[in-house]
């Protein structure tokens, strides 16, 4: 199972059990659409933290990559003309 299948289970999970747990809380009308703007809030900043997250590992994962793939053209382990 991946990075990205993961954390959108556990992103999809919380925001039901959240909307679960708000409808059925006993609350005025007013008071449970503060809850769902605040919590959906919230979320938002989460999954942002999370994907900002996952965009730099994507980019260090690039960045290692480009750097073993210049050593080795150096190296002469890398022949430019087989990528023809």
């Amino acid at each position: 199972m991946g990075i990205k299948t993961t954390l959108i289970g556990v992103l999809a999970g919380a925001a039901i059990g959240a909307t679960v747990g708000i409808l059925f809380a006993p609350a005025k009308g007013t008071i449970t659409r503060r809850r769902f703007s605040k919590q959906g809030f919230d979320y938002t900043e989460e999954l942002e933290g999370k994907f900002n997250d996952l965009i730099d590992s994507i980019t260090d994962q690039f960045e290692t990559m480009v750097e073993e793939v210049n050593l080795m053209a150096k190296a002469g382990k890398l022949d430019p003309e087989a990528t023809k």
